[in-house]
């Protein structure tokens, strides 16, 4: 039996899923062995800090990367809960690493300085993040504050330490933003290439949807089907990349490897997955047929989503890098001068909660982002509630 589960389905049943509707065949990716049954050697006696280490991805990394033989594996994350899973998880694997549970976020940047200058890390692994568009489109300057303002403190923090290696989980949402959750990681990958210097290397890899992530469309259908449905889809048409969680972390070490100049990286996933096709098939792997026994609504697209994403903007440019896997994005940078300014308002503007500054402010910042009419509601709802 595969001891690797995602929610209902085991590991296999979601590779199955996949192959079905063809990932296999147009990303050509041959898949890999069970996550944390092998190390990397770029972690070998190293000090790692990883942030957001309680989430799906974080997780996953955390177990690789304890598997490595660091000298010390630093876990932060602001939810309690999540922290002791993933530390009491690493406690039952059979590696002896040393290791610190943190609860804490990137937005403190007292404690960031304190663990930094306390365990002295040579990798940073940036895994928090708010990430699920819906949810952020309702509750705006909580998606700023982790992924613009946190990423800034948590970028400025390893230039002044001189953290040889911060890599960031990025997402193609960041490309052309139309949701305050793919601005804000925008505004990350904006922060990395201000604070990235010849002591502090600072990369980031935009991924597509991680199979099997905390608010993955399959959990969701998953949940739909197990009460008899109906399984929702937001368009006809609506498409994402996707990916599995070793891939996934294949890709953020392939990343670190690199030796080569480069902030930001993207893979080639193959083709989009049109989400109906995947609503079928995960509807057949649970034993029932679509739409006959297992109903599918239409819902129409939502704040801040897309009909499909893309990797790369149109004022972008990819070139090839040393490993065949990975692509180096050229991309506009913004003056140091304007980003600290820009970046100063947006945080002055998410701690006193000021929407009207927070929203002009990423939008200087992103000019691209083309916020949604209803986020303007939720800035007003929140300010109402603070109030």
């Amino acid at each position: 039996m595969n001891r690797f589960s995602i929610h209902g389905l085991n590991l296999d049943q979601y590779r199955s899923v996949f192959i079905s509707i063809g990932i296999r065949h147009r990303s050509n990716y041959h898949w890999g062995h069970p996550m944390g049954k092998s190390g990397n050697p770029a972690f070998l006696n190293k000090s790692v800090l990883l942030t957001g280490a309680g989430g799906s991805i974080g997780s996953a990394l955390a177990r690789v990367v304890l598997a490595s033989e660091p000298r010390l594996i630093v876990l932060l994350d602001q939810s309690e809960r999540s922290l002791h899973e993933v530390e009491t998880s690493l406690n039952s694997l059979p590696y002896s690493g040393a290791r610190v549970a943190i609860l804490g976020d990137v937005c403190d940047s007292e404690l960031l300085g304190e663990i930094l200058g306390r365990h002295r890390p040579d990798i940073i692994l940036h895994a928090a993040a708010c990430k699920h568009v819906p949810l952020m489109e309702r509750n705006p300057i909580a998606a700023v504050r982790t992924n613009a303002v946190g990423t800034n403190i948590l970028a400025k923090a390893a230039a002044k330490f001189g953290v040889p290696y911060l890599i960031m989980i990025s997402t193609d949402k960041a490309v052309s933003p139309r949701s305050i959750m793919g601005a804000s990681k925008r505004a990350a990958e904006l922060a990395l290439l201000r604070w990235t210097t010849g002591r502090s290397c600072m990369r980031a890899i935009r991924l597509g949807n991680v199979l099997g992530s905390q608010g993955s469309v399959v959990r969701t259908f998953e949940q739909q089907i197990s009460v008899g449905g109906p399984v929702t889809v937001t368009h006809p048409n609506a498409s994402r990349y996707f990916l599995d969680m070793e891939r996934a972390v294949e890709l953020i070490f392939a990343v670190l490897s690199l030796n080569e100049e480069g902030c930001i990286f993207l893979s080639d996933l193959g083709e989009p997955v049109r989400i109906l096709d995947l609503a079928h098939e995960t509807i057949r792997k649970a034993g029932f047929q679509p739409e006959l026994e297992i109903p599918i609504t239409w819902i129409g697209l939502r704040p801040g989503d897309k009909i499909s994403e893309t990797f790369v903007a149109e004022c972008e440019s990819v070139t090839p890098t040393g490993d065949p896997k990975l692509f180096g994005v050229t991309t506009p940078q913004v003056p140091e001068d304007e980003f600290d300014h820009l970046m100063n308002n947006l945080a002055a503007g998410v701690t006193h909660r000021d929407a009207s500054m927070v929203l002009e402010s990423l939008c200087k910042l992103v000019p691209e982002y083309q916020p949604a009419a209803s986020l303007f509601q939720s800035f007003s709802d929140s300010v109402v509630l603070q109030k």
